[in-house]
C-alpha cells in the first residue's frame, strides 16, 4: 500500500449506509424520491423519480440525501451495482426508495468527491455481489459494508488534487463520447433520411399497389405448444424472432420431422420478409424483419406474416425497405385494434399501399439503399468501438489515479 493511504472495510468510513424507504407513493405534492431508473452513468437524474406521501409515513431525517452521499442499486438484474454521487444539492428534501442504499462518507475522512470516485473504482465488484436469480438479485447491506475494501489517502488535499485530476479526465472524457454518439447518431439518421426521400418524391411512372396484388403473403400455422423442442430438427420462426429491423434467432424454436411435407405452404426461404402480426409496432418501430440463410425452409407459427413477392413486379429488397419507412408505421398505427397491445391484421396487411417505380429503377434504388447501408454500419461498428475505448478509459484512469500513477496537466 502506498505511503500516508489507509486501507478500510467500506462500512468503517460511513455514518449512513442503509436502504431507503418504502414509498406510499402520490401523483403530487409529498416528498421527492429517487429510484434504480435514476442512477445511470454515475449520475443523478430526477426525471424519473416519484412522491411519497410523508404524512401517511414519515421520513426519518437521516433517509434524506445530503451532499457527497453516494447512492448504490442495491436490487435487480442490470440494475444492481450501479453507483452516482450527490455532488450538487437537490432543490427540495429528497430520499430514496427501498431498492437503493444511501451510503454516506464520514465527514473527517474525504473531500467529499474523492468518496464518490472510490466507489465508481470498485463499481464493477459491486454489481458482481449480488446474490439471487433472474430479477430479484439483491445486494445485502452486511456484503456492501464488509466486504468491500477502500483505500484512501489520510491527507485531504491529496485527495483533491486526485478529484481535480478525475475531473478534468473525466470531463474530456465526457465530451469525447457525447461526439462519439453525435456522430453515431448522424450515420443513423442519413441513411434513415435519405430512405424517407425515396418514398416521399415518388417519380410521375410510380404506381400504388396493394401489398396482396404484388406478393404472396403467408400467414403462420397455429402449433402447439407441445409440438416445439429443443432437438435440432426444423426450425420455426416465431413473434420472438421478429425484431425492428432484425432477425432474432433462437434455440428451442424447433418442430419434429413430420412437418417438413404436411405444412410445406408454410415454409419461408432466405430473403423472405416476416412480419409480426402481434405487437406490430413498438416504440423502436415496426417489427419487420429478413428471413436469414440460418431459417432456409423454417416453418412460420401464428401471428407471423411472411410475404413472398412477385419477382416480376416486385423487388425483394424494395419491398423491405419500404415497410420500414415512417409512412408504414402511421399506416400500422392507423389500423391496429389496440395501442395497448397493437395487432394488425391479416386483412390491413394485404391491403397495405405500395408506392412502386418501374422495375428497373427498383433495382437502382435498392442498390443505392444498400451501399449506403453498408457504409452506415461500417460507421456504426466504428462509433461505438470508440464508445466503448472511451468507457474503458474511464476504468484505467481511475486505476492510475488511485494507484498515484496520474498527475495534473499543469506538471506535466
Amino acid at each position: 500500500m502506498k505511503q500516508g493511504w489507509e486501507i478500510q472495510k467500506l462500512g468503517e468510513v460511513c455514518d449512513l449506509l442503509n436502504r431507503g424507504i418504502s414509498p406510499k407513493y402520490l401523483e403530487k405534492d409529498g416528498v421527492c424520491v429517487l429510484n434504480q431508473k435514476c442512477i445511470r452513468n454515475h449520475c443523478v437524474s430526477y426525471h424519473e423519480s416519484r412522491r411519497h406521501d410523508s404524512a401517511l409515513k414519515p421520513v426519518s431525517p437521516e433517509r434524506f440525501i445530503k451532499l457527497g452521499d453516494v447512492l448504490v442499486n442495491s436490487t435487480g438484474t442490470g440494475t444492481l451495482g450501479r453507483v452516482a454521487q450527490i455532488r450538487e444539492m437537490p432543490l427540495e428534501p429528497t430520499t430514496v426508495d427501498s431498492h437503493v442504499t444511501i451510503v454516506r462518507p464520514k465527514d473527517s475522512l474525504f473531500y467529499s468527491d474523492f468518496f464518490g470516485y472510490m466507489l465508481i473504482l470498485i463499481e464493477e465488484k459491486i454489481k458482481e455481489a449480488g446474490e439471487g436469480c433472474g430479477g430479484q438479485t439483491e445486494l445485502a447491506r452486511s456484503v456492501l459494508a464488509e466486504k468491500f475494501l477502500v483505500q484512501y489517502p489520510k491527507s485531504l488535499p491529496e485527495q483533491q488534487r486526485i478529484v481535480t485530476i478525475l475531473d478534468e479526465a473525466f470531463d474530456a472524457i465526457a465530451n469525447a463520447k457525447a461526439n462519439a454518439e453525435q456522430n453515431l447518431k448522424n450515420a443513423k439518421e442519413l441513411f434513415e433520411s435519405y430512405l424517407q426521400g425515396v418514398f416521399e418524391n415518388k417519380g410521375e411512372d410510380w404506381q400504388e399497389r396493394r401489398v396482396q396484388d404484388i406478393a404472396k403473403i403467408v400467414n403462420g400455422y397455429a402449433f402447439a405448444s407441445k409440438d416445439f423442442q429443443s432437438t435440432n430438427t426444423i426450425k420455426s420462426i416465431k413473434i420472438t424472432n421478429v425484431g425492428v429491423k432484425e432477425f432474432v434467432e433462437e434455440t428451442d424454436n424447433y418442430l419434429p420431422e413430420k412437418f417438413k411435407d404436411t405444412l410445406k405452404e408454410f415454409q419461408v426461404k432466405e430473403g423472405n420478409i416476416v412480419i409480426a402480426l402481434t405487437r406490430t409496432i413498438i416504440a423502436a418501430g415496426l417489427k419487420v424483419a429478413v428471413v436469414p440463410e440460418s431459417y432456409d425452409g423454417a416453418l412460420i407459427n401464428q401471428r407471423v406474416a411472411a410475404l413472398v413477392p412477385n419477382e416480376k413486379l416486385i423487388n425483394q429488397r424494395f419491398l423491405y425497405n419500404f415497410l420500414t419507412t415512417d409512412g408504414v408505421s402511421k399506416y400500422v398505427f392507423a389500423h391496429v385494434n389496440t395501442l395497448m397491445q397493437p395487432n394488425l391484421s391479416i386483412n390491413d396487411l394485404k391491403n397495405m399501399l405500395v408506392p412502386c417505380p418501374p422495375f428497373k429503377e427498383q433495382q437502382t434504388i435498392v442498390q443505392k439503399l444498400d451501399a449506403l447501408s453498408v457504409e452506415t454500419k461500417r460507421l456504426e461498428v466504428i462509433y461505438q468501438q470508440k464508445i466503448a475505448d472511451l468507457e474503458e478509459l474511464k476504468k484505467i484512469v481511475l486505476q492510475k489515479a488511485f494507484s498515484g500513477e496520474l498527475t495534473t496537466s499543469k506538471s506535466n
